[in-house]
């Protein structure tokens, strides 16, 4: 590992409001029992909501109820 390099992570995890977790770099995602998922992609989105039926990777789904979920926020 060269200096500058350790100064900057080797995967970087961006959570979207009301969206996946968006995930860059070099990384080795693992199911519950520590198999390895192949992922074939420097970058995945990860489902937060539970309603892919991709899982563990974001199909969309969540855009579905999204706009409820603002709603209720908002009247909040």
């Amino acid at each position: 590992m060269t200096p500058s390099s350790r100064d900057e992570p080797a995967a970087t995890v961006t959570a979207y409001p009301d969206g996946p977790l968006l995930v860059r770099g070099d990384f080795e995602l693992r199911d519950a029992d520590g198999t390895v998922i192949d992922c074939r992609q420097r970058t995945v989105a990860l489902c937060r909501c539970g309603r892919s039926a991709i899982k563990p990777f974001c199909d969309g789904t969540h855009k579905a109820g999204a706009g409820r979920r603002r709603r209720a926020r908002d009247r909040q």
